[in-house]
């Protein structure tokens, strides 16, 4: 009996500093807490990745626009011209700018030569593609506005640009598959898309469009 009672009286003891102590609420309380700290950390990784990828895009319309709008051949006792390898070469510099957004296989690089028609209004002489994502223009395929005065400017609407008479703009879209590093299955794939346009720096030959003299380099079409 005296055994039972010496028993007793150290559950009670051992039960009372339990009861006491405090030397696991920290453990609860992270183990409440984590779940919304890390998806505030996830989060917040996210969305700083999401900013700097907006930004590179961005930057790969722009130096597109920029090097297809400065891209010609000379002809001799003729205005310069714009060929298919030219096309091909810019495609080609903004796919290794893109480095590891890999947009060959993610994203598509949308060309357009912006001019004016006969009746004045504005039109996509020619367009060209690059990427195997399914993305199409938003503003008109090539040939868009070839008659009439429908389209008056190409782009978004609060910021159309037009090209002038006997010269053109290399208008670029940019649409990448965005997917997300940490929470891929809440955001899931969400498409950057982003715009600019250069004007062409000197006199083309725009009747020629896309030249492809021989040997013939290949056409990204955007069928």
């Amino acid at each position: 009996m005296p055994n039972l009672i010496v028993l007793a009286t150290s559950i009670r003891k051992l039960a009372a500093r339990l009861k006491a102590s405090e030397a696991g609420v920290a453990v609860i309380e992270f183990a409440y807490t984590a779940p919304f700290l890390f998806l505030l950390l996830g989060g917040g990784v996210e969305l700083a990745n999401y900013s700097v990828i907006h930004m590179r895009v961005s930057q790969i319309a722009v130096s597109l626009a920029d090097n297809a709008s400065r891209a010609k051949q000379g002809v001799i006792s003729g205005v310069p011209r714009i060929r298919e390898v030219d096309i091909n070469e810019a495609f080609h510099a903004a796919s290794l700018q893109a480095g590891g957004l890999d947009l060959e296989a993610n994203g598509r690089l949308i060309l357009s030569s912006v001019e004016v028609n006969a009746q004045g209004g504005q039109w996509i002489h020619w367009q060209r593609c690059f990427g195997g994502a399914a993305f199409s223009s938003s503003y008109g395929a090539q040939g868009a506005g070839a008659t009439g005065t429908a389209i008056s400017g190409i782009g978004p609407a609060d910021r159309q640009v037009a090209a002038e008479s006997g010269y053109a703009i290399m208008f670029v879209e940019v649409v990448y598959n965005y997917r997300p590093i940490m929470i891929e299955s809440i955001i899931g794939h969400q498409p950057i898309r982003k715009t600019a346009a250069m004007l062409v720096r000197d006199q083309r030959d725009l009747a020629a469009g896309a030249a492809n003299p021989a040997p013939a380099a290949p056409v990204h079409t955007c069928a």
